[in-house]
């Protein structure tokens, strides 16, 4: 008789605990990258009134006579399931589409967490806003001048440099591809003015010193008399200026000295390809692969040096390849293109704005035109995401049952993209909660039913001797 009093409250109990755990799910339908809750149920205990019997020659096997003594939870599981996600427009705000967690700090305590409400705290650091703590990934370095990202390295605070500096950039390159009109008349040394018009044809871009100010760059090529595949060039660095740039053209990794020549002959096929490059002092390019000239020319006024003389400035003035047609200097009978399409220098900017692509990259936009890596986000996964604690503030910590965070960037080893300007939603369905509230309800009534009925049975008992 006792037995079904202490079912009766084993059920009673557990199912208020399904209960808690559903009314924390429906109270969480709005919170960000919330991961609802299951109870799971199993038998308790058995009191074994008899035991089985094997069959013999005479008569069958025996079942045993059990009486259960309850149910107890077997396990309050965290689905990790994907949730919805909903478009904010905050470049901040992030989302993860597949498997990790991001990365937090308080210290030296890591925590865990699928809410990627993320802010830019006053000294740049990238924060949760409800408890400041600071989210990891990788800072971009520069290494001998170039920019690396090591994701091999320990994860570290990441850092908006908000109001930061690009420094300016010198030119180093500046790409040709054009077409010289085959059709282009000579130069005679009797033409008239408009003549020479008629066979010169040029292009101008802006080219960059080292302290950011721009300089005009114009090259002019006329066709060379009597020759019908070759054009001569002539190189010049503000050619507008009140003092002259002394601008010096040459083949070779070192740049020519002032007074050394501002022309060079460009050579082509009988097909029209390019073939190759004389300069002023009758050096000849490679016969193939790419055909490169070095251009130096004196910076004056402002950005003098100390003493005040020019500094002399260099850069690579890149015409193509030998044979090639892409990004390449070729002579065919249609109208002249001359034209400079990259340059590789700038002026010096300021941070205006940042985006995060998929990977996680943090990418600045400067001022000057601009773009560079700022650092990557990092994701946490685990052996058993089902195994991490639950520390509030939409975070989790590790366990004994876990496993030890495998940190990475994403998109590698099975972690998921990125979404900026996206917040992961709650994976609570509210249908879902609804039908299993119902179905609590009506364990916990069964259950009040069953104290209520063996306390009726008690009383019957008690009333046998009148």
């Amino acid at each position: 008789m006792m037995r079904s009093l202490f079912s009766g409250v084993s059920g009673l109990q557990n199912h208020q605990t399904r209960m808690d755990v559903i009314g924390n799910n429906i109270s969480n339908i709005n919170t960000t990258g919330f991961k609802r809750g299951r109870v799971n149920f199993q038998d308790m205990l058995y009191q074994q009134l008899s035991g089985a019997a094997r069959p013999n020659e005479e008569v069958g096997g025996v079942n045993p006579k059990e009486v259960g003594l309850g149910m107890s939870i077997a396990s309050i599981d965290t689905i990790h399931t994907q949730g919805s996600l909903q478009t904010t427009g905050v470049p901040t705000d992030m989302a993860i589409s597949g498997t990790g967690f991001f990365v937090l700090k308080e210290g030296e305590k890591a925590y865990y967490t699928r809410a990627g409400d993320f802010a830019v705290d006053q000294s740049g650091a990238m924060v949760t806003p409800a408890n400041g703590m600071r989210l990891q990934g990788w800072m971009a370095r520069t290494v001998d001048g170039v920019q690396v990202m090591d994701t091999s390295r320990e994860t570290e605070d990441l850092i908006i440099p908000v109001g930061g500096k690009d420094s300016a950039r010198a030119t180093a390159n500046v790409n040709f591809a054009c077409n010289l009109d085959k059709r282009t008349p000579f130069i005679d040394e009797g033409a008239g003015q408009a003549d020479i018009i008629n066979g010169t044809w040029g292009t101008e871009i802006k080219v960059f010193d080292s302290f950011g100010l721009p300089h005009t760059l114009r090259v002019e090529f006329s066709r060379v008399p009597g020759q019908n595949n070759s054009w001569n060039a002539a190189v010049t660095v503000d050619p507008e200026a009140a003092e002259a740039t002394n601008t010096s053209v040459g083949l070779g990794e070192a740049a020519p000295a002032a007074g050394e020549g501002n022309t060079f002959t460009v050579n082509f096929s009988n097909l029209g390809n390019l073939a190759g490059v004389t300069d002023a002092a009758g050096n000849a390019s490679p016969a193939q692969g790419n055909v490169n000239m070095r251009v130096a020319f004196d910076v004056q006024s402002a950005t003098a040096g100390d003493d005040g003389a020019p500094i002399r400035q260099e850069f690579t003035l890149n015409l193509g390849t030998v044979g090639g047609l892409v990004n390449t200097i070729t002579q065919y009978a249609e109208t002249s293109t001359t034209k400079a399409f990259e340059q590789d220098g700038y002026t010096m900017g300021y941070l205006e704005n940042f985006k995060i692509d998929q990977s996680g990259v943090i990418t600045g936009v400067y001022s000057n035109g601009t773009s560079r890596a700022l650092g990557q986000v990092a994701l946490a996964s685990f052996a058993n995401q089902g195994g991490l604690e639950k520390s509030g503030d939409n975070n989790y910590v590790v366990s004994n049952n876990s496993g030890n965070a495998n940190i990475t960037p994403a998109l590698i080893q099975g972690k998921g993209k990125i979404f900026s300007g996206t917040l992961e939603m709650s994976n609570v369905d509210m249908s879902e909660q609804f039908v299993d509230m119902i179905v609590t309800q009506r364990g916990f009534q069964a259950n009040s039913r069953t104290i209520q009925t063996a306390d009726q049975l008690l009383q019957e008992v008690l009333t046998l001797k009148r």
